[in-house]
């Protein structure tokens, strides 16, 4: 089973405020009991032995990885972080392969529930997954604009390392101290990427020089004023001046406190940073100007693995180009009957620059401009909550916030995206809107972006998947880029039918949205398998899209690093659309929108193939 591994996807995962009168969440799919009670008994007492053993085997994940632990609210190890080196990876594989034959040798499928049987197929297909993956170890650039230990180190404790006790500031300090050897074993992966010449293109060097500087800038670090606090000072400071106001500290134990935590960035945090620095400018020397997935050694077979990765398809990187140009070519009709409606005269390239330079579509690049986009953003996911029961049986309990990206990172963060809540309660699902420059964020895309991060986007399949009743923890934290982005994309879509997108630019903003995606299918394999430029690729968006050049840029930019990544969310999408057409046309008047989204989100998330799997069977027994 994937243990560590599944554990970790929570870091990734890209809530929502509760809505009264809510339905429990959903449990596994019923077992035929009425046709063999006995049997069914049997499988039923058989899958609660295997799903004891499933937790076993997480909580022991959980022991190895303080940062897991941490992001699921508990306090383990909370004064730690996790081994990244070689020899821990090589261990976690080493110790993944031995469940799953302990798995296969404990467990006959057969007498399993049906859920027993996908735990049962599951596990042994994350499995599968990390051996492809392990097959292409330091390929994944350490460091880049989009990832990275460098920025993470900030997000993670400023994010996640919640200070309610001395205790726990006591961790925080250890943990300070702890980034020379966390951030160092990451440091040490990419030096020795680089020396296999696994380097990621040129650009990339000065954002990650930049990302890094900004946690080492401010105080206490030299010449900074202390009423100019670096991020993690100013975190650590909060949280402890908290604890002062709520009597849990007393004020000399919270300078005792602050002088710890300043010795342990002096000490700890500025040298490793400024070692990684330091290393990141040399090679800087060493880096090309070549963008995609080819130019490495065994470049194609990388990538055409990354594609299986990301979509959970067998689609080879032609066939995923040649639907790219379908879809935009289908999108771009539909833009046309927008122009139309809205009386603009002239080409949609011509309608593509009106949208990316009138002012009336952009908030002000200010704090009130900033202000005034999440406070709107806000409200549109709660008027979507009130309509929520007319598509769907059932709903997250957890609650949800929307944030600007912090300051420190927001320059190279993506557009937006969405952190899953605490399962505790401890901590809200966020969705994250990058509003580092109000001209990359379009008021005709602020509907769809909400949908997609918040309700019925991330939040229901996320949120709703960690409450799931009945099945294993490695399902629930789990996540597969297809079937998350797809289902993210879909509910830009469901709206629409809903009778959302009343305003047609915010119409055009959602197709706006959906063309962006049909794009990275072009993009993507354009950059990776056909040799494409950067340029080249920024090209295209700026011809074939409306967003704004910034928006282009940062988006290949992303997609270079990140290679495949970014066609799973079309391919997903285009999946739950088709099955749940083929489910409508075959129920007729038997189909139900909620059911059919129940079915979807029941088993959390699962690979396309098995998602067709489920609908088929949900269908068949409709019949």
């Amino acid at each position: 089973m994937r243990v560590t591994s599944t554990a970790i996807a929570v870091f990734i995962a890209a809530g929502l405020a509760a809505c009264a009168g809510q339905t429990p969440p959903m449990e596994p799919a019923a077992t035929n009991a009425d046709i063999a009670p006995d049997l069914d008994t049997e499988k039923e007492t058989e899958t609660e032995r295997l799903n004891a053993w499933f937790e076993d085997k997480f909580n022991e994940s959980i022991s190895r990885s303080p940062m897991s632990a941490t992001f699921l609210g508990s306090r383990e190890n909370y004064d730690k972080w996790d081994d990244v080196s070689p020899a821990a990876r090589d261990a976690e594989l080493e110790i993944q392969r031995a469940n799953i034959a302990e798995m296969q040798d404990l467990f006959d499928p057969a007498a399993l529930t049906d859920q027993g049987q996908l735990s049962f197929r599951l596990a042994e297909y994350e499995l599968e997954r990390d051996e492809i993956a392990n097959n292409w170890r330091g390929y994944t650039y350490t460091f880049s604009q989009m990832r990275g230990a460098h920025a993470g180190i900030a997000s993670f404790l400023i994010g996640q390392h919640k200070v309610t006790s001395k205790q726990d500031a006591l961790d925080y300090i250890s943990r300070l101290e702890g980034i020379e050897t966390y951030l160092g074993q990451h440091l040490a992966n990419a030096q020795s990427s680089a020396e296999k010449g696994i380097r990621p293109p040129l650009f990339v060097y000065d954002f990650v020089i930049e990302g890094a500087g900004n946690v080492v800038t401010g105080y206490p670090f030299e010449g900074a004023d202390p009423d100019s606090p670096s991020p993690l000072y100013a975190d650590f400071t909060g949280k402890v001046d908290a604890l002062v106001s709520n009597g849990t500290l007393t004020s000399d134990e919270a300078d005792e406190l602050k002088f710890q935590a300043r010795g342990a960035l002096l000490d700890h945090v500025y040298p490793t940073y400024f070692n990684l620095i330091q290393w990141v400018y040399g090679d800087k020397a060493n880096a090309n100007s070549d963008d995609g997935a080819w130019k490495h050694e065994n470049g194609d077979a990388y990538y055409n693995d990354q594609l299986k990765l990301m979509t959970t398809t067998d689609m080879s990187s032609d066939e995923i180009h040649q639907l790219g140009l379908a879809e935009v070519a289908r999108i771009h009709g539909e833009m046309r009957a927008i122009m139309t409606e809205v009386g603009f005269e002239g080409s949609l390239q011509d309608f593509f620059d009106f949208t990316r330079s009138d002012p009336k579509f952009f908030k002000p690049n200010t704090d009130e401009g900033r202000a005034e986009y999440l406070a709107e953003a806000t409200a549109m996911i709660d008027t979507m909550r009130e309509a929520l029961p007319s598509v769907f049986n059932t709903f997250p309990k957890a609650d949800m916030v929307v944030k600007a990206v912090e300051p420190f990172r927001e320059k190279a963060a993506g557009k937006a995206f969405y952190q899953r809540p605490a399962p505790d309660g401890s901590r809200p699902g966020v969705y994250y809107a990058n509003l580092y420059r109000m001209q990359d964020m379009p008021l005709y895309q602020m509907e769809a972006l909400a949908y997609h991060e918040g309700i019925p986007g991330h939040h229901m399949q996320l949120a709703i998947s960690q409450e799931l009743i009945g099945i294993p923890k490695f399902r629930k934290y789990g996540g597969y880029t297809a079937y998350t982005e797809g289902w993210g994309l879909y509910s830009e879509f469901l709206p629409k039918e809903m009778g959302f997108y009343e305003d047609p630019y915010s119409d055009f903003g959602r197709l706006a949205m959906e063309l962006w995606r049909a794009a990275r299918l072009v993009v993507d394999t354009g950059l990776h398998e056909k040799r494409w430029t950067r340029e080249e690729a920024i090209d295209y968006l700026l011809e074939n899209t409306p967003n704004p050049e910034g928006d282009c840029r940062k988006a290949i930019e992303r997609y270079i690093v990140m290679p495949g990544q970014a066609t799973a969310y079309k391919i997903g999408m285009i999946k739950i659309l088709d099955l749940r057409e083929d489910a409508r046309a075959r129920l007729e008047d038997k189909f139900d929108i909620r059911d059919f989204h129940d079915v979807v989100l029941k088993d959390g998330p699962v690979p396309l193939q098995i998602l067709e799997e489920n609908v088929e069977a949900w269908i068949t027994a409709q019949l």
